[in-house]
């Protein structure tokens, strides 16, 4: 397993991107197998979502601290709005968070997860959401990016990410936009958006993205989770509200997925960056992106 390259060559009258088991009725399965993702209506509990949200706010005021997360805010609101969730526009890595992590165990989410990864699970990575309104300093767009770009480990058909809604999501708060089918295709270029203004850290989206290729808003309720696939490509509109559009998710990988090297692939730049990152924030010399 040396190429980062991941294909799947589906099978005549098989199915290749889901496992057996009860859970997913055929047409659910044929759909996913078909457009690369799945949405489940009402997954998770309104309870839950209220839980996962205190406990967000309790992060952007610093009454809770999280080892080990990635807070990422727009510091030029910092001045205006202080410690708020005005400012936060994420949290990453949320594993050493009890309460945020709990996301991650529900078994509502879980039985579904099986579906792609198989019973021997791993959380490889969590993010709470939380799209700011747009504003002329930075824009919260996410690029058309394939998430297989970030993970150095394979097969990517064993890897799906949970992506739950905890307030509606449309095309005026920047739901998530997919283009069906595309989790077929090989693992593609990536950089940053040569658009105007600041763009975020990591954001990085597809270097040769046809913006006439057919796109699916996905609109959804609270609650509500899609599943997809990581060689999706997907981004995220602009926010066009005044209100913040929360989502929590995490990708859940196979326990018998392996590492690779991405030295002289695609992803070698973004190895470079985090590297960068580790090395700014703990001052450790030698990293594996692993």
């Amino acid at each position: 397993p040396t190429s980062a390259q991941a294909s799947a060559v589906p099978q005549p009258g098989s199915f290749c991107y889901t496992l057996d088991n009860n859970m997913l009725t055929t047409e659910q399965r044929q759909f996913y197998e078909d457009n690369g993702y799945l949405v489940v209506k009402k997954l998770v509990s309104d309870e839950d979502i209220e839980r996962f949200r205190k406990e967000f706010i309790r992060i952007c005021k610093k009454e809770v601290n999280v080892p080990g997360a990635m807070i990422m805010k727009d510091e030029s609101l910092r001045s205006q709005y202080g410690q708020s969730e005005k400012v936060v526009n994420k949290v990453q890595d949320f594993q050493e968070d009890e309460e945020l992590f709990r996301y991650c165990t529900l078994p509502e989410v879980l039985k579904y997860v099986e579906c792609f990864t198989g019973p021997n699970i791993m959380a490889m990575h969590t993010m709470l959401i939380n799209k700011l309104p747009d504003s002329d300093k930075q824009t919260f767009l996410h690029p058309m990016h394939q998430d297989l770009h970030y993970f150095p480990f394979r097969p990517a058909a064993r890897i799906v990410c949970a992506w739950t809604a905890m307030e509606r999501a449309d095309q005026d708060n920047g739901c998530l936009v997919v283009r069906p089918g595309t989790h077929k295709e090989p693992l593609k270029p990536h950089s940053y958006p040569k658009w105007e203004g600041k763009v975020n850290k990591l954001f990085h989206g597809l270097l040769d993205e046809d913006e006439k290729s057919p796109r699916v808003h996905v609109v959804m309720e609270k609650g509500d989770t899609v599943f997809f696939h990581p060689l999706l490509i997907h981004g995220s509109g602009i926010n066009k509200t005044s209100g913040f559009r929360k989502s929590i998710s995490c990708h859940f990988a196979s326990s018998e997925c392996y590492y690779i090297d991405v030295k002289n692939t695609t992803q070698e730049h973004m190895e470079k960056e985090v590297v960068e990152i580790v090395h700014k924030k703990y001052n450790m010399t030698s990293v594996e992106l692993r």
